[in-house]
């Protein structure tokens, strides 16, 4: 009765070994994976070109049109933060919530970078 236990316990630590491993493995395939926020971004430039961005990736900087926006939409399931700078950097950002749109004040700087709260 001993063997059979042993063999059993064998065979159940060797399954939950394999389980974490393909676990692990799941994991790491998932998070290289390009994750978007879906939806779309449109953003109306300085020169009332309309510019649409549809389910752009979650990571890094996005930069607008060399002319900026005064206009953003954010029709994606996550917040982002727009940025006067073509880098995502310095000051005088601006928030924008999931299906919110923020329009720019005649007298501002538009608008060159933006990138999502994640």
């Amino acid at each position: 009765m001993s063997v059979t236990a042993t063999a059993t316990d064998r065979r159940r630590r060797t399954g939950i070994a394999a389980g974490a491993t393909l676990l692990t493995l799941a994991l790491t395939g998932c998070s290289g994976l390009g994750r978007t926020a879906v939806g779309p971004v449109t953003y109306t430039t300085g020169r009332d070109r309309v510019v649409s961005v549809n389910s752009p990736s979650v990571n890094g900087c996005h930069r607008m049109a060399p002319s900026g926006a005064h206009e953003v939409m954010n029709r994606t399931l996550i917040d982002m933060i727009l940025y006067r700078t073509r880098d995502c950097s310095g000051g005088g950002t601006t928030y924008v919530a999931t299906t919110v749109t923020d329009v720019n004040s005649p007298r501002s700087l538009p608008w060159r970078s933006y990138r999502f709260v994640h």
